[in-house]
């Protein structure tokens, strides 16, 4: 053991430097042989790993949503290529390269924090058998040695004997206690992140083995924790149990800040973005003017989630624009001119006319023609009645296709035309 942390001092020296600099801050504040003081210190490190890795956790976020959009196009090449599975692996290396899509991404974070957690277990297991590593020296060793979580000492397992607890100068009834809940919490914190992943992060419109690998490490996981974790000392449970939570809280925040389209989480998002967008009368910050842009780029493309958020914008009189904004929709709707006054609207096309309207010579239908004005006395008329058939006579001819000097019809004879008279029955 001790020639394998000899090769990899690479990694255990920076890793016990960071602990014992962190532990001289603690160290003042709450004693230098306390458990806060050791313990705060693994937790510290934990943290500045977790904040170095945050550009690795966004690779893993993209690379994740990535893969679950593939997977359509996966199946397929899985179902036609199902007997040759030479020919599928090309294919879905093929896919992989045109898309930019690394199926490991997904693993980054875990794989770069696997060297810590190598270099913290050996850090721990050399100072449960009193040997020196990286810059502990013997001062630092003795208080390691002393410093016990809630009555369990750092390197202390929860499969030690009574006497390797006695020689650490604790029970072994307490140290089993602690590292039990340790264990418990460190399985429940993983469980309930890959759950939150799974419930709430999903696309549920696509239905992959994807999704159906996703559920089993939902459950494999928590398992490994909890078989592995009766080995690993209270100060590497302390580690992961850090790291967990932290995983939890990150992911929440994900979660309720950058969905995934097409999830329930995207569905709860874009009903307070109505809300907040409605109550502010714009998008507010980067992040919800990226999301709105995204939402207009995909056009008809958009799922059920984000055309119930368009649709509830323009129930409050607001439309989303390209660019990330929103603005009044009654302002897009109605055309002004540059001096701020409504355009003029459009003109109407006129009614088209009937046959027989285009050979009276473009009469007026009945609905057209004005009613004559009745007299407004019941006085008569100083006009003779006599005068009256002659006025209404020219009034005819004076209408233009009307009268004799209109043209006759086929059929017709020239001149004037006596009037049909009703025929018998």
């Amino acid at each position: 053991m001790d020639t394998i942390a000899s090769l990899f001092s690479f990694i255990t020296t920076p890793v016990s430097w960071v602990i014992v600099q962190f532990h001289k801050v603690y160290g003042a504040l709450f004693g230098a042989d306390t458990g806060w003081a050791w313990g705060l210190s693994i937790v510290s490190l934990v943290i500045l790993i977790r904040i170095c890795l945050i550009p690795l956790f966004v690779k893993q976020i993209k690379a994740t949503r990535a893969m679950q959009t593939l997977q359509p196009e996966m199946k397929k090449i899985q179902e036609r290529y199902k007997n040759d599975k030479q020919r599928q692996s090309e294919e879905m290396m093929k896919l992989y390269k045109e898309t930019g899509t690394n199926p490991l991404s997904s693993c980054l974070p875990i794989l770069a924090q696997s060297p810590f957690f190598f270099a913290l277990y050996h850090v721990l297991n050399s100072i449960a058998n009193n040997d020196t590593i990286g810059v502990i020296n013997e001062s630092l060793l003795e208080s390691a040695q002393k410093a016990h979580i809630f009555g369990a000492p750092l390197a202390a397992t929860f499969t030690d004997t009574a006497a390797e607890a006695q020689a650490l100068d604790a029970s072994i009834t307490t140290v089993r206690i602690v590292t039990a809940i340790m264990i418990v919490l460190m399985s429940a914190s993983q469980f309930y992140t890959q759950r939150q992943l799974m419930t709430k992060n999903v696309d549920t419109t696509v239905k992959t083995p994807f999704m159906q690998q996703q559920k089993m490490l939902m459950y494999i996981f928590p398992i490994m924790f909890a078989v592995f974790g009766i080995n690993f000392p209270v100060g590497v449970l302390v580690y992961w149990l850090t790291t967990n939570v932290w995983t939890m809280g990150q992911q929440m925040y994900v979660i309720h800040n950058n969905p995934t389209p097409g999830s329930k989480a995207q569905a709860a998002y874009l009903e307070r973005l109505v809300k907040r967008v409605t109550h502010h009368g714009k998008t507010r910050g980067r992040g919800e003017r990226a999301i709105v842009k995204a939402i207009v780029a995909k056009g008809r493309d958009r799922n059920e989630y984000e055309r119930k958020f368009i649709t509830g914008l323009s129930k409050e009189g607001l439309a989303a624009q390209a660019d990330g904004s929103v603005v009044k929709s009654e302002a897009s709707a109605v055309a002004t001119v540059e001096d701020g006054t409504s355009a003029a609207p459009k003109r109407q096309q006129p009614k088209r006319q009937t046959k027989a309207q285009r050979q009276s010579g473009g009469a007026k239908s009945a609905d057209d023609v004005e009613p004559e004005a009745e007299p407004t006395s019941l006085s008569k008329s100083d006009e003779p009645e006599d005068a009256k058939p002659a006025a209404v006579a020219k009034k005819a001819a004076a209408k233009p296709g009307t009268g004799g000097r209109s043209k006759a019809q086929s059929g017709q004879r020239k001149g004037q035309q006596r009037p049909k008279s009703p025929s018998k029955k």
